[in-house]
């Protein structure tokens, strides 16, 4: 079943970004990760923002041992596409060549960046799905 797209705020991205970086994790780890030495209001802000991720279903929460354990359930190169087909649509009426022709212009890429790009566009053109251009990086 497709996720019905809904916007992340920044500091429910900062609490994706942990859990991407180092998997499912209790509210107790996260709230430290985020404030260092986190206050009880903290922990309470983390918490709340776990919920409202879990209501976006961009998280789960393992129940099964007396401290909760969250995970993300959202990968990071879906919110990437979902944050850009958005951009696309607001800024350049749903053109993606604006968005790339601005990436190709300030962006100086690697050699290894530049094959990988030219593999994605050969691959795309051929038809080839999207499980084996991961493949090649």
């Amino acid at each position: 079943m497709a996720r019905t797209p809904q916007d992340i705020t920044d500091a429910e991205l900062d609490v994706l970004q942990l859990l991407w970086k180092h998997g499912p994790l209790p509210i107790r780890r996260l709230t430290d990760l985020l404030y260092g030495d986190s206050k009880t209001s903290q922990y309470a802000t983390v918490q709340k923002l776990l919920e409202r991720l879990e209501s976006k279903e961009c998280v789960a929460r393992n129940r099964t041992a007396n401290v909760h354990v969250f995970s993300a359930t959202i990968e990071r190169d879906e919110l990437v596409g979902r944050r850009l087909r958005a951009v696309a649509e607001d800024l350049c009426d749903g053109s993606w060549t604006p968005l790339l022709t601005n990436l190709v212009q300030t962006k100086k890429f690697s050699e290894q960046d530049r094959r990988m790009l030219r593999h994605l566009i050969d691959d795309h053109e051929a038809g080839t799905p999207k499980k084996d251009r991961r493949e090649r990086k």
